[in-house]
This record gives structure tokens, sequence and C-alpha cells, in this order.
């Protein structure tokens, strides 16, 4: 009678424990299956692959350096699948490399002649550009200095060994430079202290440093340094106008994104930032 009760406190025991161990493996179950996606959940959450940028390279002015770098931080903020590269330089000679075919989907010009010429040798459809801005020509001097020129004929002083300018055959603001000293007749009387630039930031650059007593740039290239100062504008009537036209190169691979950023560069909030570094919206 004692063994019969021993034996069925034994199987008692043992059902209890395999009970409790069974108990166990379903909550384990549980928890594991509460962490695990449904089919339907897994179905809805494909595995999403990183779509690809487009590239857009825009052969730009030189002087529209600082506000393109600035829309460019708008532009692909609303446009995250776009990123911009900027060729910048002289007008002549970005129309020139990109006459040779280098790899271009924008151009930005700060001469008319120069899109003009593209528009002509069918790289640009003439419905495809358009004149966005003007600009100004001025004459600069180092800002730390005592200024010795306060008009255009102060140039001639002895006191200005160097002037600055750019090649006018390459660079637009050396090529009104060159008229508006043709036209005041000191084109000659100063070709013995003047220094040619690649681009109009060559100039600026010159004057800053001091390598050049003072140099012709554009107005929103005055703007952008502290280490120069303004001498005097130079007489409108005397060269020019200076419109930038803008345009997309008909080779471009990437034409709905380009289209896209030539809207962009029309729009307001393009031309707010273009009028905040000194340019005018041509009209």
């Amino acid at each position: 009678m004692i063994i019969k009760t021993k034996s069925y406190m034994i199987l008692s025991i043992v059902v209890v424990m395999a009970l409790l161990f069974a108990g166990c493996g379903d909550a384990q179950n549980t928890n594991t299956n509460t962490n695990a996606k449904t089919p339907a959940e897994s179905a809805s959450t494909p595995n999403e692959q990183p779509t690809e940028k487009v590239e857009l390279i825009i052969s730009a002015a030189a002087s529209m350096t600082d506000a393109l770098i600035e829309i460019q931080k708008a532009f692909e903020a609303e446009n995250q699948n776009i990123k911009l590269s900027f060729n910048f330089g002289a007008s002549g000679a970005l129309q020139q490399q990109i006459e040779q075919g280098a790899p271009a989907d924008l151009f930005l010009s700060a001469a008319v002649k120069n899109m003009s010429a593209l528009v002509d040798k069918q790289l640009i459809e003439r419905s495809k550009q358009v004149n966005l801005l003007k600009n100004e020509l001025v004459v600069i001097v180092p800002a730390n200095g005592k200024s010795l020129v306060g008009k255009i004929n102060d140039l001639t002083n002895a006191a200005v060994k160097t002037v600055a300018i750019g090649i006018p055959e390459s660079v637009p603001a050396g090529s009104y430079a060159k008229e508006a000293l043709t036209n005041a007749k000191l084109w000659e009387v100063l070709q013995p202290k003047t220094v040619q630039a690649k681009d109009v930031r060559q100039v600026l650059q010159y004057v800053e440093t001091g390598n050049a007593d003072a140099g012709f740039v554009y107005k929103t290239d005055a703007l952008t340094s502290d280490k120069v100062k303004v001498a005097f504008e130079v007489d409108p009537s005397a060269y020019k106008t200076i419109q930038y036209p803008i345009g997309i190169i008909k080779a471009t691979k990437h034409s709905r994104e380009a289209e896209d950023l030539f809207a962009y560069l029309q729009s307001q909030e393009s031309l707010d930032v273009f009028v905040k570094y000194g340019f005018t919206v041509s009209k």
C-alpha cells in the first residue's frame, strides 16, 4: 500500500513537471512568433533598392559661383534624385569646351555672344535658352589701401602700377572692360600696366592679394569680398549691356532633369538668391 502511494506521488510529480516544460515551450514559441512578421507584413515591406542619383553638369560663368552654390543646396533638397556638379570658368572657355564635346547639361554664360555661338552651331536649341540676369562692371581696389582711383582716367596715374582685367577674347568681363577703355581712349595707353587673368575671379584675387592696384570685375564679384572695395562704377553706356543667358545642351542625356533645373533657375526662389548676390533680373 505504501509502495503504491509512493509510485502515485512520483507519477504525479512527473506529470506536473511535464506540464511545466510544455508551458515554457509555448511561451517561448509565443515570444518568437510575436517578433516574426506575418506573410502579409512581409509582402507589404519589400526590399527597397536605393534610387541612383542623376548627375547634372552645369558649365557656368565664374561670376555666378556663390549664388549657384546657394541655389544648389535648395534645389538638391527638393530634388533628392539629382546631384549638381559645376564647372566654373570664363564663358568663352566654357563655350569652347562644349563645342569640343565636353560633358555638360546646361550652360550659364556671362555674355550673349557665347550662348549665341552654341545656338548657331545647333548645340543648344533657341527655344531652350533665355536671358536670365544682368550685371554691372566696376573697378575695385584693395580695401586696406588708400584709394588713388575714383574715375576711369585715374587708372593712368603713375601711382597705379598694375591694372587687372580678364582676357578679352575669352572672359566677358575683360571684353566689357576693353570696350569701356577703348571708348575712353585708354586701352592702348594702359597696355604697359595691364595684367590679364583667366577669369573674373582671378582678377578679384589679384586685387585682394595686392598683385594688382586695380581691377575690372562685375559688381557681384566685388560684393563677395571684404578685401576689396569699389573705386567706381564704369559708365554703363561705355559697354554693351551685360546679359546672363542660360540654356540646355541639346546632347544632354538627362533632358527631364535638365528641364527641371532650367525651370528652377527661373523661379522666384532662385531669382531672389541671384538678387541677393547683386544681380538684377532681365525683363
